[in-house]
């Protein structure tokens, strides 16, 4: 059985926008216009083909990014809902990374929110074709000239209105049109609107902006221009097709209102979609990791892209893909660029929210899902024996908080560990570390609203309960002064015994520093550590007092200690360390008698050369609206930060700041209450920097205190 629909006739389209812009009921709306579903579920009701999980309705709002489709008109149309907090971005990557038109909407009574701005971003990134939508025009705040206005001063004046409402607030029920001049007049429970001519109070506006919008799209086609001046006109015809294409070259962004709760301006919007938005093969090619066009053509070989896993208990993992090129039939055999496994297509789905319809094939350009891949993950590419394509992969966001996680129960800790895999397959924002240096399990996520449904996973879906604590802080420990010290390691104990003596200078290391002041260097080695920062190990010895093929073993019990340092048992960075005498005993001396000697004359040189703790400093950068940015320094400075600028990026206000890592635990729940979610931030590692006394001292006596109550026990 072939596919129902051919590449032309498949789109795909994404909502966008900030959380309650309305994603999801224009979701509803879209689905029963096309008489997919006979009755539009709500979020109060929890009852929506999209947010079917537990967790979102729980909420209230959307989590996971939902694959439906639908029929129109001759075409199918995949709609991919996504998430509007920043949290969950990743959800937003992978939809925007298969869809070929994305959907922004505004709510007309909040205007431009900061997650539109950020998904914005993302947009630009893949130059998706965009529809602006004003939605919730009913709400009595709403405001649908100041939400354009502040559209086009984020995005550009490509920002072209296609359609204003007559009124707004709670009598909003007629939209007038400027690409087909008409009035849509709505009845107060929505749907099929009456068409009717454009009063005569509203014809001068109307056809002022009907000028614009063909202004704006002979603008960017010469031949359309052409036909502009000779005739003074465009039919309607004529607009669609220069629509389009200034869609496809991120030229033209048009406008539409709505009311996605009241189902007022749907239908009008998924025939635009239907007629106008771009099919994949009407898209520029997609490129491969090599640089090869990968064409949109069922008749190609097959290439095809998993953008999303999802685990289904008593299932297990759906992978989500596109057709990026040929048609994918179930039964084939395809390899997989990645890893080099050949995986099996045994069923094939196309998706409605948690309902999966088997179908035998899917074209290029259509979007499906397949179950129980062995080893193939998001990101990776399928392709047939003979093609060797691999396409380019989505970027995901660095991590913005760090914790600490363990499980509650003994014994659980290898189910937790399975747990933590199985939720990275299907969400790769998500990066799980086991530190030998801080022992402990590091869950790096997006933020404390993505904590919170990583949490609400592991304890429903994988019945785990776990307990987050503050990582402990990757500290430092180094050197002010030089110092030097003598340390003989003597044993007797019947039979053979131990002997090593060392003589040891140890100084603070930088770059190009002068040899050491009166010792004869006879070798050198500088090492790069593991942890950051160098070593540097000197053979100063004259006469053969210590034999050299001691000094290795003296070199690895400064390494040891280096990486258990005496303050706080951090690891040691940046020391010079010159061997520059010592005695040996024809018998009893050994590789671990000078080990031993090695470990401890340097842990005694460093108590004596003034030894300093260092700390992680964070590069951190907040994006946030101007009006809130005083609130955002005044908290940065009670975490001991440096602002090192503030500067204008767009329409909001950019904070940069250096801040100690101990003090970034919380900032993601801090900064999301300080601004109402108005703000974002990114954070990467900078350097490490002195500590303050009053805090090294705390520190250390802390981990003494520590240290002798586990000799103790």
């Amino acid at each position: 059985m072939a596919a129902e629909f051919d590449t032309s006739h498949v789109k795909n389209i994404v909502l966008l926008g900030h959380a309650g812009s309305g994603k999801t009921a224009l979701a509803e709306c879209l689905l029963f216009e096309a008489g997919l579903i006979t009755r539009r579920g709500t979020i109060a009701e929890k009852n929506t083909v999209g947010d079917y999980h537990e967790l979102e309705q729980e909420r209230g709002n959307t989590i996971f990014s939902k694959l439906m489709h639908t029929k129109w008109r001759g075409y199918k149309i995949n709609i991919i809902d996504t998430p509007g907090y920043d949290d969950f971005s990743g959800e937003v990557l992978s939809a925007l990374r298969v869809a070929d038109t994305g959907i922004m909407l505004l709510n007309a009574a909040m205007g431009v929110e900061v997650g539109t701005d950020i998904i914005w971003q993302y947009t630009e990134q893949f130059k998706t074709p965009m529809i602006f939508a004003v939605n919730h025009l009913d709400n009595e705040s709403a405001d649908f000239d100041a939400t354009v206005q502040e559209a086009k001063q984020h995005f550009g004046n490509k920002i072209t209105i296609i359609q204003y409402p007559l009124q707004q607030g709670e009598g909003f029920h007629c939209i007038i049109d400027v690409l087909r001049m008409t009035m849509y007049k709505f009845k107060d429970a929505g749907g099929k609107p009456e068409k009717l001519p454009i009063p005569d109070s509203e014809r001068e506006k109307a056809d002022q902006l009907h000028k614009e919008l063909i202004e704006a799209v002979a603008g960017n086609d010469e031949t359309l221009m052409e036909k502009y001046f000779e005739k003074g006109e465009l039919d309607e015809d004529e607009i669609k097709t220069g629509m389009k294409k200034a869609m496809i070259n991120h030229d033209l962004f048009p406008l539409f209102c709505l009311s996605a709760e009241r189902n007022m301006g749907c239908g009008r919007l998924m025939g635009f979609i239907d007629n106008v938005c771009p099919s994949a093969n009407e898209m520029p090619a997609q490129v491969s990791v090599k640089g090869e066009p990968v064409a949109c053509n069922a008749a190609s070989p097959v290439c095809a892209f998993v953008f999303k896993s999802v685990s289904e208990s008593h299932v297990g993992d759906l992978s989500f893909l596109k057709i990026f090129s040929g048609t994918l039939k179930t039964g084939m055999e395809l390899i997989n660029e990645t890893t080099g496994a050949y995986e099996k297509i045994n069923q094939l789905y196309v998706v409605e929210g948690n309902k999966r319809i088997n179908v035998n094939e899917l074209s290029a350009g259509d979007i499906g899902a397949t179950l129980k891949l062995k080893n193939t993950h998001v990101n990776n590419t399928l392709h047939e024996k003979n093609s060797h394509y691999e396409l380019q992969s989505i970027a995901f966001p660095p991590a913005n908080m760090s914790i600490a996680i363990s499980s509650q129960k003994k014994g659980e800790e290898e189910k937790l560990a399975s747990a933590l895999h199985q939720l990275r397959e299907e969400d790769p924002t998500i990066i799980v570390e086991v530190s030998p240096e801080l022992k402990q399990t590091i869950l790096h996520c997006q933020g404390d609203m993505h904590l919170a449904v990583i949490k609400w996973k592991l304890l429903h879906q994988y019945k785990v309960d776990v307990t987050f604590t503050d990582p402990r802080i990757p500290y430092r420990e180094t050197i002010q002064t030089a110092a030097e010290a003598i340390y003989r390691h003597k044993k007797q104990s019947g039979g053979a015994g131990q002997f090593g003596e060392v003589h040891m200078r140890i100084e603070p290391w930088y770059e190009n520093m002068p040899d050491p002041q009166g010792l004869n260097v006879r070798g050198r080695e500088v090492q790069e550590l593991p942890w950051g920062g160098k070593l540097a190990f000197y053979n100063c010895i004259v006469g053969g007092a210590i034999d050299q093929r001691f000094l290795p073993s003296i070199l690895k019990g400064v390494m040891e200690k280096m990486q258990e340092g005496p303050l706080t048992g951090s690891h040691v960075r940046d020391i010079r360390v010159s061997v520059f005498d010592g005695r040996m005993h024809p018998v009893d001396s050994n590789d671990i008698s000078f080990k031993i000697a090695g470990l401890m004359a340097f842990k005694n040189a460093f108590q004596l050369s003034a030894p300093q703790l260092l700390e992680p400093i964070e590069y951190v950068e907040i994006l946030c609206p101007e009006n809130i940015t005083g609130a955002v320094i005044g908290d940065l400075q009670t975490r001991r930060a440096i602002i090192e600028g503030i500067n204008v990026e767009g329409n909001f206000t950019k904070v940069i700041a250096k801040v100690p890592l101990a003090e970034m635990n919380d900032y993601s729940s801090a900064l999301r209450s300080l601004t109402q979610g108005r703000a974002k931030f990114t954070k990467r590692f900078f350097e490490y920097a002195v500590v303050p006394y009053e805090t090294q001292k705390k520190l250390t006596e802390s981990y003494s205190k520590l240290s002798k109550e586990e000799m103790v026990g």
